[in-house]
């Protein structure tokens, strides 16, 4: 079975919208990206650190799911990752009104031995120096590597970012990162410069509007599906980049077509995730519950 290694954040999450609030429910990318993964029957494996005070049912949740969890690291002199955030009414727009980086101000991930040589390695939204640490223990050039970053560390660390960035075969940002990293007003001029600084295709995520993949010589654009009501959009990109890489490492394949085809898997995946708090609308989804939405959305195209 191929495998699929993926590095980010095991974390907390508080989240307030305009009709609910949740108090530390599992969250982070490496979580989002993991649980959506497994949807499509694939070896993986999550790069991590947890405090002392994260829950072994969490722990066991990763287990169920078929995940390798040898590589999360639980630090008992610390506390875990926590990130609190509230939503305005039309939940596009979201303050952060705290993060406890904690444990994770001194990670250095360690890959397991068995996925030294992965079929695919997601890069989830971390320190540019973590996820540069984790590709020098990579044995072997996966299929594909995608990478997740954000507007943070653009103003923070750009110089590892860009090395990173030589470094990968997908970027996948949204819109007004892609013109931050660009400094281009131009969306598809931007994309075209951020792929000369290594990339071969990058996807921009716009949200409510869909997605659009863009190589050097060609664009996709995906719309996005028509969720009746977004509860919790937090979890919603790391959610689209586990479907995503779930079905790029099931078909093994790099080509422009397969990642327009996994496109819409990660679109569908996403869609599930808006749905309910935290990991909850796709923990309990099957495969054949995200195909249904691909038929869906392929009709839209």
């Amino acid at each position: 079975m191929n495998k699929l290694l993926i590095v980010g954040t095991v974390a907390f999450d508080s989240i307030e919208t305009p009709d609910n609030k949740v108090e530390k429910i599992l969250g982070g990318a490496a979580t989002h990206i993991g649980i959506s993964a497994s949807l499509f029957n694939i070896n993986s494996a999550i790069v991590s650190v947890v405090g002392r005070d994260f829950p072994s049912e969490y722990i066991e949740i990763f287990r169920k799911k078929g995940i390798d969890i040898t590589a999360i690291e639980i630090k008992e002199n610390g506390k875990t990752f926590f990130w609190v955030g509230k939503y305005a009414k039309n939940m596009n727009v979201r303050e952060t009104i705290k993060t406890e980086v904690n444990v994770l101000a001194d990670f250095s991930p360690i890959v397991p031995e068995n996925y030294r040589s992965p079929n695919v390695i997601v890069l989830g939204n971390l320190d540019p120096n973590v996820q540069l640490k984790l590709m020098e223990q990579i044995d072997k050039s996966p299929t594909i590597t995608i990478l997740d970053t954000m507007n943070f560390w653009m103003d923070n660390t750009m110089d590892n970012l860009k090395k990173i960035i030589s470094k990968v075969d997908l970027i996948c940002i949204n819109d007004e990162e892609v013109i931050q990293l660009s400094e281009l007003d131009s969306l598809i001029e931007g994309a075209k410069k951020i792929l000369k600084m290594g990339p071969d295709f990058i996807i921009v995520k716009r949200g409510s509007l869909g997605s659009i993949l863009i190589s050097q010589s060609n664009v996709f654009e995906c719309p996005a599906f028509p969720v009746k009501k977004v509860k919790d959009p937090t979890g919603a990109g790391d959610s689209f980049a586990g479907g995503l890489a779930g079905y790029l490492t099931k078909v093994n394949s790099s080509s422009f077509d397969e990642i327009k085809n996994a496109i819409i898997y990660a679109t569908a995946t996403a869609s599930f995730s808006v749905e309910e708090f935290g990991i909850n609308g796709i923990e309990k989804i099957q495969y054949n519950d995200i195909v249904r939405r691909v038929d869906f959305i392929n009709k839209l195209l």
